[in-house]
């Protein structure tokens, strides 16, 4: 699966109470934490952002609080991929599982600028930036992770796999 959007620039050591402020977790629906995405970094962030675009961001995204209501309020916020200069290790295992698509892309998070017409193939490892006619290669997300995505995160795919194992 491959995704196409406009580039959200957000810049670095952005913690997840920045993402979702902790005032907001009384819920897990994603679609009221999306509405306070990234309240915690700049009031009203969310107006700007339009149903599939692609967060990038500086490194260790996803630092702080280990709560997985941050992944759950960028994908509620209709932004299903995130790009990065790096990821908080936590982070990035919540993403993964809750169904957010990551790739770390280093220093190529710099020459990607606010707005960008991003095409991104996960499987393969490429992102094309339609803007600037540039291609960024990254390392592909492995088969069994993509599965994890494909199934909407850990729960869809275990569901799937005893429902397999079920007969």
């Amino acid at each position: 699966m491959s995704y196409t959007g406009a580039a959200r620039k957000v810049g670095t050591n952005i913690d997840t109470d920045a993402i979702i402020p902790a005032r907001f977790l009384v819920t897990t629906d994603p679609l009221e934490l999306g509405k306070n995405c990234f309240e915690g970094l700049e009031p009203g962030w969310i107006n700007r952002v339009q149903k599939g675009d692609i967060l990038v961001a500086g490194p260790n995204f996803g630092c702080g609080s280990s709560r997985e209501h941050a992944p759950i309020a960028i994908l509620g916020a209709g932004m299903p991929v995130v790009l990065a200069h790096s990821f908080a290790r936590i982070f990035y295992r919540n993403g993964f599982n809750m169904g957010l698509t990551l790739l770390e892309i280093g220093d190529e998070v710099d020459g990607i600028s606010e707005g960008d017409r991003l095409e991104v193939d996960p499987e393969k490892g490429l992102i094309r930036n339609l803007t600037q006619n540039k291609d960024i290669p990254c390392t592909p997300v492995p088969p069994f992770m993509r599965e994890i995505l494909a199934q909407g995160g850990l729960v869809g795919y275990v569901r799937r796999q005893m429902a397999e194992a079920d007969g």
